[in-house]
């Protein structure tokens, strides 16, 4: 996927960050936290996750299934931007 080249630095970032969440969750499990905090640390994880699927689908949709060498024609745009809000919709 050479696009995500581009972001590479941007999107490492969030996976950090994303890793962190995962430590955090493990921490609270092994510390015995209250189950809200765990919790509210899963459902940040699981945001930042979707979130960053959803980017690289946007990329990738951009970057392959639209022939960004080729100019799209309206319709074939148009397809592609409804896609990708489909896309984050259902990953929301």
């Amino acid at each position: 996927m050479p696009h995500i080249i581009h972001d590479k630095q941007k999107l490492l970032n969030r996976i950090r960050r994303i890793r962190g969440q995962v430590d955090s969750i493990e921490k609270s499990i092994e510390s015995d936290q209250d189950c809200v905090t765990t919790l509210q640390t899963l459902v940040a994880c699981h945001g930042a996750l979707k979130s960053l699927m959803a980017e690289i689908i946007e990329d990738h949709v951009r970057s392959h299934v639209v022939d960004p060498h080729n100019k799209p024609t309206s319709q074939q745009s148009q397809a592609a931007e409804e896609l990708i809000e489909v896309v984050k919709s259902y990953l929301k």
